[in-house]
């Protein structure tokens, strides 16, 4: 089993900044991809922030030089450090991870999500 658990969303005015985390535990071979998406009401899911096994980064352009991926030095802790928050980044945050188990059985997993809430 697997899980991702995620924290830190929250209440927070435009321009403001929050911090994401994400963590990974459970029966892990590898992970080999670990990020964030979002959804806001009325929209589709959609990429935000990911972070390769290899350390290659990948950001959707409306959060480019707002938002920052990162790993723990265990690499199994994703965070997204959100800053110069806007209203339009108002959603539900999901972390998400592609990992291998130790059965080396390779799935896609989200974690429950948390709510981010850009308002004044």
């Amino acid at each position: 089993q697997v899980q991702l658990v995620e924290s830190g969303g929250g209440l927070v005015q435009p321009g403001g900044s929050l911090r994401l985390s994400c963590a990974a535990s459970g029966s892990i071979f590898k992970i080999n991809v670990m990020g964030w998406y979002r959804q806001a009401p009325g929209k589709q899911r959609e990429l935000v922030a990911a972070v390769t096994s290899g350390d290659s980064t990948n950001y959707a352009e409306s959060v480019k030089g707002r938002f920052t991926i990162s790993r723990d030095s265990a690499k199994t802790t994703v965070y997204l450090q959100m800053d110069s928050l806007k209203p339009e980044d108002t959603a539900v945050y999901y972390c998400n991870a592609v990992i291998t188990a130790v059965s080396r059985v390779t799935r896609n997993y989200w974690g429950e999500g948390t709510l981010v809430t850009v308002s004044s």
